[in-house]
């Protein structure tokens, strides 16, 4: 009898850990790059050097620099093409959907070449528009090219953060009217930033705090809001080139061939078609004659949709988006 009560009550305690365990264990993705039906007459999407979002519909939004139909392709979740937001800007290097001050859902970007700040409604029109000359002179290079954008958040209260990641690696703060705020990073300490590629809103954070892909160096930096260092988040990656994050995880797009899931510490729970070919990646020259599934070879921008997928595009002369998903 007391052996058959240990026995019940060994077997609840399973029961009762069962979903933590569950919870525990490491996510799981599926990669389907082939998931785009590129617009009729296109082998492939177009040159790309951009970034990738997933509207509060589901529809997915990709920035390409090069083609028939550069600007920002909408694809349904089946990848299949819709349209082309009208009159977006072809060198969006950096861009998210995000909640507008109305509440409405819009598309905050940097447009690299035109060295400008949009904020554009999902049909296209033009919210906001904040010029180089909003930002001092003494934070950008005395040339023709001033600045150099490459990544773009909005922070809760609605204000805009953007990095010079191509220039002298600032990050830039306004307001929600585009009015200039502050600057802080750079090369100098405490940043001591080499290519602050692109930005993010780690809300698995209370309060939320900014983090960087500071990818020469290979790590991730948290900061608050204000710009001061929190810490170092991650270091020994590969090349990291963009962040998303959904929940607990943070996805992150390392530019040498991989994508990797990241807790909440930091530690690296997951990695998704890493790529050991030194000679593939890192690359825009990867041809689709050597794509082979299953692998990345210059993964530049990601984004989660509301199931958990991972939509990921590359930095590729002829445009290559993944579809990871979670099993």
């Amino acid at each position: 009898m007391i052996c058959r009560t240990l026995s019940i009550a060994f077997a609840a305690a399973l029961l009762m850990l069962s979903p933590l365990a569950a919870a525990e264990r490491p996510p799981a993705f599926t990669l389907n790059s082939h998931i785009l039906k590129p617009p009729a007459g296109m082998k492939t999407i177009g040159d790309s050097h951009g970034d990738i979002a997933v509207s509060p519909a589901g529809e997915i939004y990709v920035s390409v620099q090069g083609g028939e139909r550069p600007g920002i392709q909408v694809y349904d979740r089946r990848g299949r093409y819709l349209r082309n937001v009208p009159d977006a800007p072809a060198d969006l290097h950096g861009f998210i959907i995000a909640a507008a001050p109305d509440g409405r859902p819009a598309i905050f970007g940097v447009s690299r070449l035109a060295q400008e700040i949009v904020v554009l409604g999902l049909d296209g029109r033009r919210l906001l528009t904040i010029p180089a000359g909003a930002i001092p002179d003494k934070y950008k290079k005395a040339d023709k090219q001033a600045i150099n954008l490459t990544g773009i958040a909005v922070a809760p209260n609605n204000d805009i953060y953007v990095t010079d990641g191509y220039g002298l690696d600032y990050i830039h703060r306004f307001d929600s009217t585009g009015r200039y705020l502050a600057t802080f990073g750079g090369h100098e300490a405490p940043w001591n930033f080499d290519q602050c590629h692109k930005i993010a809103m780690d809300t698995r954070f209370a309060p939320v705090r900014l983090l960087c892909t500071d990818r020469r160096h290979d790590r991730l930096v948290h900061m608050d809001l204000d710009g001061a260092v929190i810490g170092t988040v991650a270091e020994n990656l590969r090349y990291p080139s963009a962040l998303a994050v959904r929940g607990q995880e943070l996805a992150v797009a390392d530019l040498k061939g991989r994508v990797i899931i990241l807790d909440k510490q930091g530690r690296i729970i997951a990695a998704l078609g890493s790529n050991e070919n030194m000679d593939e990646i890192r690359t825009n020259k990867a041809a689709p004659g050597i794509w082979r599934e299953g692998l990345f070879y210059a993964p530049h921008g990601l984004a989660y949709d509301k199931q958990g997928n991972l939509w990921v595009t590359e930095f590729n002369l002829y445009g290559r988006v993944t579809l990871a998903k979670r099993k």
